[in-house]
Formats: C-alpha cells, sequence, structure tokens
C-alpha cells in the first residue's frame, strides 16, 4: 500500500516515494520469516557499513552526477548548503552537507517552546493512554529504549513522546530541542534495521532493537527551557555508520563532544548521522509539555492513507516538519531551578 503524510508548511496530503520500498519489504517478511540467520547478517553493523559504503562512497546510483545534477537527483536544494553547489562530488557530502539553518530554519526564540531536532516526519503520543500503550509496545517500551538498567526509565512513565523519522534526502544533522544541562550520554547496542514505516509494522519495538545514543537533559536549570528532564535518543539505521557528536554553539564552529556537565542551547546543532536513513526519539516528563495543535490534529487523521494506522489498526499520521521548528510547549513554568537527585 502506499504511504502519506502531511506537509507542515502546506497542510497538503502527500504520498512518499520510500527507496528500496520492495526490498525492505522482502526483508522484514519472508527473509525474517524463513530465513532467520540470513535477516541477522544482512542487518548487521558490518552489513550496514558495506550497504552505505557501497551506495554513498562508490556513488553507484549517480555514476556521472557531480554539483547541480548530483543535488537534484538527491533531493536537496542548493540554495540552503553553505558549501558551494560545485564542490559537492559523492553522496557521502551530500548527506553529511551543513546548512545556512540561521537562515533558513527560523526558531521561537521563546524559552517556553520545544523544537523539533531535525529535517524529519514526526509521530507524537503520550505513555498514559490506553490506545497509545499499544502503539508504545509496538515501537518500543522506555526500559527497552533507554536500556534494561538505565536508572532514568521512572522519570518518563506517564509522560509523552515524539520520534522523528529522517530519510535519506533529509538534511542529517541534529539539533538540541531544548536549553539545558547534559546529565547523562550513553551508547546502548544493537542491530541496523530499517526506519522504512513497513520495517517499523513487521518488527514490534524495532528502535529498542537498533544502536542508539542517549542524552539526558536537565531542563530546571537556569537558562534551561523549565520542562524537567528530557531524554533525547538518537537511532541509527541501515546504511547509517556513525552518529558523531559535534555540539557548536555558535553555527558549526568549534563542534565539541557532548559530555555531562555541559550546558546545551536550544536550536544548536548537536550531533551528526554519518549516511542512510535514521530516527531521532524525544521523551517528555508527565504534565511538562504539550504538543502543538496542527501536531495533535493531523496525528489522528482518518483521510490519509499511513501504513502505520494501517499496521496498528487506527488513525497513526505522520507530519513533516524542519529542524528548530516549533513542536511542544511547556506546561508549567518554574522561575527557580529546581533540586533534582541523580538516580543511583
Amino acid at each position: 500500500m502506499e504511504h502519506q503524510y502531511i506537509s507542515r508548511e502546506t497542510g497538503a496530503i502527500v504520498n512518499e516515494r520510500l527507496i528500496g520500498d520492495r526490498n525492505i519489504n522482502l526483508l522484514y517478511n519472508k527473509v525474517r520469516e524463513q530465513a532467520p540467520g540470513l535477516f541477522r547478517v544482512l542487518t548487521s553493523q558490518r552489513m550496514s557499513a558495506v550497504l552505505g559504503f557501497l551506495h554513498f562512497d562508490v556513488n553507484l546510483p549517480v555514476v556521472g552526477a557531480t554539483g547541480l545534477a548530483l543535488l537534484k537527483r538527491m533531493g536537496v536544494d542548493w540554495q540552503e548548503c553553505l558549501a558551494p553547489h560545485h564542490s559537492f562530488t559523492t553522496p557521502r557530502q551530500v548527506f553529511e552537507r551543513q546548512i545556512r539553518y540561521w537562515e533558513c530554519r527560523p526558531m521561537d526564540p521563546d524559552p517556553a517552546a520545544v523544537v523539533s531536532p531535525a529535517d524529519a516526519k514526526v509521530l507524537i503520543g503520550t505513555l498514559d493512554d490506553v490506545p497509545t500503550l499499544f502503539i508504545k509496545k509496538k515501537f518500543f517500551s522506555i526500559e527497552e529504549l533507554l536500556g534494561p538498567v538505565s536508572p532514568w526509565n521512572n522519570y518518563f512513565r506517564g509522560g509523552s513522546f515524539a520520534i522523528f523519522r529522517l530519510t535519506p534526502e533529509k538534511y542529517h544533522y541534529n539539533h538540541v530541542p531544548v536549553s539545558g544541562e547534559v546529565l547523562a550520554l550513553y551508547t546502548v547496542e544493537g542491530d541496523y534495521h530499517s526506519c522504512n514505516p513497513s520495517a517499523q509494522i513487521a518488527l514490534a519495538s524495532i528502535h529498542a532493537k537498533n544502536r542508539r545514543v542517549v542524552t539526558i537533559i536537565n531542563t530546571d536549570v537556569n537558562g534551561g527551557a523549565h520542562v524537567g528532564l528530557v531524554a533525547m535518543v538518537e537511532v541509527v539505521a541501515l546504511m547509517i555508520g556513525d552518529i558523531l557528536q559535534c555540539y557548536s554553539a555558535d553555527r558549526y564552529h568549534q563542534p565539541q563532544p557532548v559530555a555531562r556537565g555541559m550546558f546545551l542551547a536550544k536550536g544548536s546543532p548537536k550531533s551528526l548521522y554519518r549516511p542512510g536513513s535514521s530516527t531521532d526519539i524525544l521523551l517528555f516528563q508527565a504534565n511538562r509539555v504539550e504538543f502543538s495543535a496542527d501536531l495533535r490534529s493531523n496525528t489522528h487523521r482518518g483521510d490519509v492513507s499511513s501504513r502505520f494506522s494501517a499496521g496498528l489498526g487506527r488513525p497513526l499520521v505522520e507530519t513533516d516538519l524542519k529542524v528548530r521548528s516549533t513542536i511542544a510547549t511547556r506546561l508549567h513554568h518554574r522561575p527557580y531551578p529546581m533540586p533534582f537527585m541523580e538516580p543511583v
């Protein structure tokens, strides 16, 4: 079946052309069921690296294309790029491009606004109502996502989530969704499954099966967003080689690894996915944020042909949006930093 989403900018229903769709359906249905050993090999880190090299470095899909021709074939607006268009010679360079986000990705300066960490298609939901519990179990559980022995699990029970699906043509820098202090950053090892909607429906808790980097941000500090703790989970996918932590407070200048104790400013670049498609997940504590009205409305539209809706038996529709655009606002303002007891 086709897969549609809603463009936030225009409100239009858009048919998505899913890259490698037939092969993904074959892999996550017939191969996974009939040849589980082969399935494990094909979703391993080594195979993902090989596929990524063939697709993004060898340049097989776009032989002879450079500059404007290459950018056009990959569906990229060259006028957003920081580097001149003639400097792009491989798909990897396009994938890892930097853009003039301070001009072409405006951000609401209101400290109460929570912003999108990526150019992506987003799904939102809560973790406490009965219908969404079914969705949550299909996509992830808190224990699976943050790690089974993570001391942070209890802080997000009854909270809300946003899942951002990045496709290969997207800008692949992740930006900080809220201002706050890093309490923890750690990696949970896993596989390299596709983020194609069919794969997500076919394989339960697919995000929690992939390798991922978890960043816990405390926003209840001086200069913070005052929306409680926020977990930002960066999830690898098929053909993703790495997640490079490269926070820059000023555009892309002086990038540095994210570390515990650092203050991260909302809207600043935080990390970069090395080629492929990938996913960001944000977790919020209960009663601290409210998602934007248009995202809430779009999620439950019944007139959009979404594979998530078909696979889960209820309307669940993505909205395509830009990095640094507002996705939620603070519910309760706390003017002073709240004492925080670290889990042990």
